[in-house]
């Protein structure tokens, strides 16, 4: 019995787990802080969070040293957390949106004007974050799924926050609905796996589930397609996309941002751990469903983005956020290619850069989207005419972020992350897929380059001026300064992707 006891003792390594214990021991820290912090002094909050995201982000540097691995139980090879390096570029992607949409934040709740409780916004991001920054880590399917959801269950209240608004309540109730549909399928198949290996840890159920007796055979079969199925829920692909356009209009415009880019980050994250770690030896399985989804997933996304009108309202944010269902396809070519390729490391290294770029210019294109919105509440497409006239460095970044987003020059980032995903799925073999992005390439362009024109044109009536606070400036400039410093060296962000997961 005793000898039972001490394998089941498990070793915790502090500094491993520091960026999303930082980021949750903050989260609870704002939360008290709030019954005493008096009305006047409540923005402090804010830069208290942001100040505690930067700390997070920073004990990233520590780990660089080499791979960690803790809460492993004795005698075994098995760890429920793992601060590899794959760990470490997806918590950097992730602390590093979260700390950009927290500056996003501070200026849209000074705005707000109390409207918004701000002790229990910060509260519900912070908790958030580090949900989304304890995921990548996750090496057991237990931790990965408690992780998924304390990423997504305090974005649900971060999306219907605004109390009255009706707009906001729908979206969070669509959002709400889809992702509890999402985690209830995902448990499922998680328990159908657990019932056919005896393990929730990954590499275990990766060498256990190759060897199932016959009668659990269709059981893991079963498991596996229905965790797929709740993954594909989380990062938005088709069908499983119906919440993502109105969740964005309903949501506070940073946490449409954040969404649109942890939220992602985590979802993929995951599809990848129990894909190529979990179930390697179902490729035959999920590959062909991956590749499948992408090619769904692009076309359905740049579709409907393309079919946008500029007059209509939120116009600019929707077409975001269709276009961030067209990203998440792209998204998905390497991760199914992976099922194809000799070297499966390299194809997730292509969808890690392609995350990160996305990231940078996404966050961008938000940014500026959310100083045009101070002043134009409707947000339309057409709203943005005109833009250099009276705010020439916004429109020059938006512009610089559309065309990254397009993947044309100058915004060689995007052009250097499309051409690796596309050269992931030629080394598959997968020839079809290449075509179908290419010609979504080609839709894309239409309407990022539609809308880019318009910044540059005349405007109509009296040009507004946007005046630009603080957070709002940084948050531009540190997204505008990234996305040219890595358009300038590309590489660098294949070289940083470099997952080192296997």
């Amino acid at each position: 019995m005793s000898a039972l006891a001490a394998n089941l003792v498990q070793s915790v390594d502090w500094i491993a787990i520091a960026p999303p214990t930082i980021a949750a021991a903050l989260g609870l820290v704002v939360l008290v802080a709030d019954l005493f912090v008096p009305e006047a002094r409540k923005p402090l909050l804010g830069w208290v969070s942001v100040a505690g995201l930067a700390a997070a982000a920073l004990m990233l540097l520590p780990l660089l040293d080499g791979d960690r691995a803790t809460f492993c139980v004795n005698g075994t090879h098995a760890c429920s957390y793992t601060a590899d390096r794959f760990t470490l570029v997806i918590q950097f992607l992730v602390l590093g949106g979260a700390l950009l949409a927290a500056l996003l934040s501070v200026t849209t709740l000074k705005d707000a004007d109390r409207q918004l409780p701000e002790g229990e916004y910060w509260f519900l991001l912070l908790s958030s974050a580090a949900g989304a920054a304890l995921l990548p880590a996750s090496r057991d399917l237990a931790t990965l799924i408690v992780a998924l959801e304390v990423a997504s269950l305090p974005a649900f209240a971060l999306v219907g926050i605004r109390h009255g608004d009706k707009k906001s309540s729908e979206a969070a109730l669509k959002f709400f609905l889809s992702s509890v549909t999402a985690t209830a399928v995902s448990l499922m198949g998680i328990s159908f796996v657990y019932a056919s290996t005896g393990t929730l840890y990954l590499t275990q159920v990766a060498d256990r589930i190759q060897h199932v007796e016959g009668q659990f055979h269709t059981l893991a079969q079963t498991g596996v397609v229905l965790t797929l199925v709740g993954f594909a829920f989380k990062t938005a692909a088709v069908p499983f996309h119906f919440w993502v356009p109105d969740t964005y209009v309903g949501a506070p415009l940073p946490i449409a941002a954040y969404l649109s880019v942890v939220g992602k980050a985590v979802g993929f994250t995951g599809l990848i751990l129990v894909t190529v770690v979990a179930f390697p030896s179902y490729a035959d399985v999920w590959g062909p469903a991956l590749a499948a989804l992408a090619a769904l997933t692009m076309t359905v996304g740049n579709v409907g983005a393309l079919r946008q009108q500029a007059t209509r309202a939120y116009s600019a944010v929707r077409l975001l956020a269709w276009s961030s269902v067209g990203q998440a396809g792209y998204l998905l070519v390497p991760i199914a290619a992976a099922a194809y390729s000799n070297d499966a490391e390299r194809s997730i290294g292509s969808t890690v850069a392609y995350a990160l770029m996305y990231a940078a210019v996404n966050l961008g294109a938000f940014a500026v989207a959310a100083l045009v919105g101070r002043t134009r509440t409707a947000n339309r497409i057409s709203d943005y005419r005109g833009l250099y006239a009276t705010n020439p460095l916004a429109a020059l970044l938006l512009a610089f972020f559309l065309l990254c987003l397009a993947g044309l020059p100058p915004g060689i980032i995007g052009l250097f992350a499309k051409v690796t995903v596309f050269s992931a799925a030629v080394n598959a073999g997968l020839g079809w897929l290449a075509v179908v992005m290419a010609a979504n390439v080609v839709i894309a362009l239409f309407y990022y380059l539609q809308w880019t024109a318009l910044l540059f044109r005349a405007p109509e009536g009296e040009p507004v001026r946007h005046r630009l606070p603080a957070p709002l400036t940084a948050a531009i400039t540190l997204t505008g300064v990234l996305g040219i410093a890595l358009s300038g060296a590309p590489q660098l962000v294949l070289r940083f992707a470099d997952t080192g997961l296997f």
